[in-house]
């Protein structure tokens, strides 16, 4: 889910020094790591390197810009072109691939990864950049979508949302770790070594999937035809607007939280990377926890439970923004928020479509992709018509709200047919 609007450049520290439990939140997580299956980790190392090359790019423009000798807006459109590679590639190559063992899907899912960061390392010029982050988008939605479905047959009865925050955990990782090394190392020496450390670690997915992975089997009798009948069905329409509509309050206060935090809270522009690592461990903790929430009541429960409560996030934010302390406090719980919903709505995907199953989840990639675009837009309106840095967390409850109605909808519908049967 590319964040536009926020910048990583400065990189004087990765946490501000008052945050307290820092170091408590990251031995957290590797005890939880280590506790998983090595054939779920393949998924975590898939999704870090996904993470990191999606959301690095917003901190190395700068530099790509200087280096391309292109204007910093136009240099934006990089990414877009990784979003638009997104979209495309999460029905096309599932769709392509769905006759194949999961396992080599992901391999060759890895090795499309690997090929088109490599080549972003090396382009020469603008145009070919612009060409590999597209292709480096396609096979982003693919594997999240098959990767949620391996998960879930690996995981033991009851733990199915808890494996597949394991795989997201990759993307909160990337956020806390690697997008911040990445900038770093893009910022002080090379944008190119960035991505010639992404290709380094898709060859180390690939190691990893073809070493760790169990061999599981294709799907029977599968064709293009049967999982296009996926459209005609109204549950999983309704769990693609909980994604693109809901998830998207989430991007109306990200795309925007550099400038609420400089201009609002009033921290310096050194403490902004800070803060994103800070909302980063906020979103890994908060991954794991909606994972156990989904498994412990259903998918379509606590997607409304985390909805709703990203409503009240996100207005206390607007309310708070203005004090250091609780702007900070607001950063991290609102990152777990955000993230806390991405298992439970997978898995509500999955659930909707069955015999369709990685089609539909890699189209949940998708809505978030698009969400991301709505987020940002909506969301910059009112900054535009000079209502201030807290007005898009309105626009973002709002959305928030109306993801939640939706969700609401699917438990509602459930409900009904228990009664009939």
């Amino acid at each position: 889910m590319p964040v536009p609007g926020i910048n990583f450049t400065d990189q004087q520290s990765f946490l501000p020094e008052n945050i307290k439990g820092k170091t408590y939140i990251l031995r957290l997580l590797i005890y939880y790591l280590r506790r998983m299956k090595l054939s779920l980790i393949t998924l975590t190392i898939g999704g870090f390197g996904i993470g990191m090359t999606e959301f690095v790019m917003m901190g190395i423009l700068p530099d790509i810009s200087h280096a391309m000798n292109v204007s910093i807006p136009v240099t934006g459109y990089l990414v877009s072109s990784y979003a638009l590679g997104v979209v495309l590639g999460a029905p096309l190559l599932v769709g392509l691939a769905g006759n194949y063992p999961p396992k080599k899907i992901l391999i060759g899912l890895m090795v499309m990864f690997t090929i088109f960061n490599g080549l972003s390392a090396f382009a020469p010029n603008y145009e070919l950049l612009f060409i590999s982050r597209l292709f480096a988008g396609l096979p982003h939605g693919a594997f999240f979508g098959v990767g949620a479905v391996v998960a879930s047959r690996l995981a033991d009865p009851g733990r199915e949302a808890r494996a597949v925050s394991v795989m997201f955990a990759g993307l909160t990782i990337a956020n806390t770790i690697g997008v911040p090394l990445g900038t770093f190392i893009g910022h002080n020496f090379s944008w190119r070594i960035t991505f010639v450390i992404i290709a380094l670690i898709g060859l180390f997915a690939i190691w990893s999937i073809k070493s760790w992975l169990p061999e599981l089997p294709a799907a029977k009798n599968k064709n293009i035809r049967k999982d296009l009948k996926l459209f005609t069905r109204l549950q999983p329409w309704l769990v693609i607007g909980i994604t693109a509509i809901g998830t998207g309050g989430f991007f109306a206060w990200f795309s925007y939280i550099a400038p609420l935090l400089t201009e609002v809270s009033g921290f310096g522009s050194n403490a902004i990377t800070p803060i994103l690592v800070l909302t980063g461990l906020g979103m890994a903790l908060g991954n794991f926890i909606g994972g156990r929430l989904a498994d412990s009541h259903s998918p379509a429960i606590a997607t409304c439970l985390l909805l709703l409560a990203m409503v009240g996030s996100l207005i206390t934010v607007s309310l708070v923004s203005q004090y250091q302390i609780p702007a900070l406090a607001m950063a991290f719980v609102t990152g777990a928020l955000a993230f806390s919903v991405a298992s439970p709505i997978q898995i509500l995907m999955i659930n909707a479509a069955k015999g369709s199953e990685m089609l539909a989840s890699s189209l949940s990639q998708a809505g978030f992709n698009i969400g991301n675009a709505i987020g940002a837009y909506l969301g910059g309106l009112p900054i535009a018509a000079g209502l201030g840095y807290t007005s898009p967390e309105w626009v973002g409850a709002g959305l928030a709200f109306a993801g939640f109605l939706i969700a609401l909808v699917i438990v509602f519908r459930k409900n009904e047919n228990l009664k009939t049967t």
